[in-house]
């Protein structure tokens, strides 16, 4: 297979012992040779192609570290709400959206915040706008859903309905459903029903929105964060119609809820035991494979559901989704089965006892190979990332969710000095524990650039009139670039085969616009991914990239 040089660039490998470089040499599907341009040169022989980039910054493509693939591609096809921040706007897009198409069942929208409405959200408020067919708003954290009485009355909820292990159904003081649902009440009424009204076709196109949005924002692997089998079925399509590859490398993690069963818990994950070891062995597995299991242990903060040591500001607190007696078993028994268990913990509580599950299953099964991870860790008391290096886990985190425009309610929940130690991210990197960067799309935009300029400067990308969030836990770019790159990819296994721009490696790299390390951090807001390679194949150029052309 021939090679090809790419010459003339600024190339951040993510290497730490070599960290930068001005060309290399893809020979296939791998990085040949990395370095200065006359040892590039030579290394590519005679008959090699050539691309000047002109100048240009390259970076490692970035891998989504916890996301939501499906979810995201439906998002993208939803109602904003998160720039919405009152009732009437929020109301307003409704009308509108009903307007613009009158035939459709139902109206969906996404991205809510909880300080956007005044007072606790109420079916009536929905009814105000939009009252003759079902609507369902997702929140920004994905953690609750909204409705208004038709979509009660669609999935079937009454006085009579119990709460879901888990879970709310919020109601009014004559015990009625007011329209709120939380946490688990959510996944199973308004997730599952939703599910079941959409085709295979809907899901399809909600993969490849996905695939072109990552593409265009230069991430080359992602890590899903709630597969299913609709999901998986979903992906082995979209490698069908593509010959038996994608063109992002998907590694997944199986969703197993508590079902207050023992045996049915752990057959849960018997199952997701199965379909690693499947998946591993199909032709598809350098392009999508399930590495592990994924458990929600608490809420989240905004609504209040998180799992706390102490109250929140208003008296109340959260008891876990997952209690340890549950916790410990399933942790064990997918440790035991070479499974990556990744926990979701917002609350200090929450990742007290995903910790104690993981120091359970190491006492119960001895030494293996093991990278598990904690997912959000947004708000974690003292030790907790120590504890976490000693363990080997994975401190899996999101910069946006940290976004100052969206802070205010998570401090106002909180209340007291806890919100000094919000995303403290610098916290895993002095500990020593691996800290991978994601979005968790759809809970917040997908843009890496985005989400590189939250990491590196604390202030918002989506409204800069806010101050930057505790700007002492601040990144520099190419740490928090790293995060995104080598680090994300090491923690689904990765590390040693992609992530970074180093001979051996795969050839999966983002070409930008501009370059922010020269430009200074604001431009990340403005930079453009101009062209994305996966394996050595351009898989995304932007229109106007006329000078990339190769000589």
């Amino acid at each position: 297979m021939s090679r090809t040089v790419y010459r003339n660039a600024r190339v951040f490998t993510a290497e730490p012992s070599a960290p930068w470089a001005e060309a290399f040499v893809v020979d296939g599907d791998v990085l040949a040779h990395v370095g200065d341009e006359a040892g590039a040169l030579r290394a590519a022989g005679a008959d090699a192609a050539t691309v000047d980039l002109g100048g240009r910054l390259v970076l490692p493509g970035f891998t989504d570290a916890h996301t939501h693939l499906v979810m995201m591609g439906e998002a993208l096809g939803r109602v904003g709400l998160t720039d919405a921040r009152t009732l009437d706007e929020i109301q307003a897009r409704l009308r509108a959206a009903r307007a613009a198409d009158p035939a459709a069942p139902r109206v969906l929208g996404r991205g809510w915040l909880f300080d956007s409405v005044p007072g606790a959200p109420t079916a009536a408020m929905l009814d105000a706008a939009v009252a003759d067919v079902p609507v369902y708003l997702d929140a920004n954290d994905y953690h609750s859903c909204w409705v208004n009485r038709a979509a009660l009355a669609e999935l079937g909820i009454t006085r009579d309905t119990p709460d879901p292990i888990g879970g709310r159904i919020s109601r009014d003081a004559d015990g009625e459903p007011d329209g709120m649902l939380y946490e688990t009440a959510a996944q199973q009424f308004v997730w599952d029903h939703l599910a079941n009204a959409a085709t295979d076709a809907d899901r399809d196109a909600a993969v490849e929105r996905t695939l072109d949005a990552y593409l265009a924002t230069g991430v080359t692997g992602v890590v899903d964060m709630a597969f299913d089998e609709l999901g998986l079925a979903a992906f082995r399509r979209a490698a069908d119609r593509r010959g038996g590859s994608l063109p992002v490398r998907v590694a997944a993690h199986w969703f197993v809820a508590n079902t207050g069963d023992e045996a049915a818990n752990l057959a849960q994950v018997e199952h997701a035991a199965r379909l690693a070891a499947e998946t591993a062995g199909a032709p598809t597995a350098p392009w999508l494979r399930i590495v592990g299991i994924k458990l929600v242990l608490d809420g989240v903060i905004d609504a209040c559901t998180a799992a706390m040591r102490h109250p929140y500001a208003d008296g109340s607190n959260a008891d876990p989704i997952w209690p340890v007696d549950a916790l410990k078993p399933v942790v064990a028994a997918a440790d035991a089965a070479g499974l990556q268990v990744a926990q979701h913990a917002i609350g200090d509580y929450a990742s007290e006892i995903a910790l104690d599950a993981i120091e359970h299953a190491i006492d119960v099964n001895g030494e293996l190979p093991r990278r598990h991870r904690i997912e959000h860790l947004e708000y974690a008391a003292p030790g907790t990332a120590e504890r976490m290096s000693r363990l080997g886990v994975t401190a899996s985190m999101q910069p946006v969710h940290a976004d100052p425009a969206i802070y205010d309610n998570w401090v106002a929940m909180l209340g007291d000095e806890r919100s000094d130690r919000g995303f403290a991210w610098p916290e895993y990197v002095e500990a020593g524990a691996l800290l991978a960067f994601s979005t968790d799309a759809p809970t917040a935009p997908h843009e890496a650039l985005h989400n590189m300029y939250v990491a590196a400067t604390r202030k918002s990308a989506l409204d800069a009139s806010y101050p930057a969030n505790h700007p002492a836990f601040a990144l520099p770019l190419a740490d928090a670039i790293g995060h995104a790159t080598r680090d994300a990819a090491a923690s689904c296994g990765d590390g040693d085969v992609r992530g970074r721009l180093a001979a051996g490696l795969a050839a999966d790299f983002a070409v930008l616009d501009v370059d922010p390390f020269d430009a200074g951090e604001e431009s990340l807001l403005t930079a453009r991914v101009i062209r994305t390679v996966v394996a050595g194949e351009t898989v995304f150029e932007a229109e106007d990239a006329a000078a990339d052309a190769a000589a």
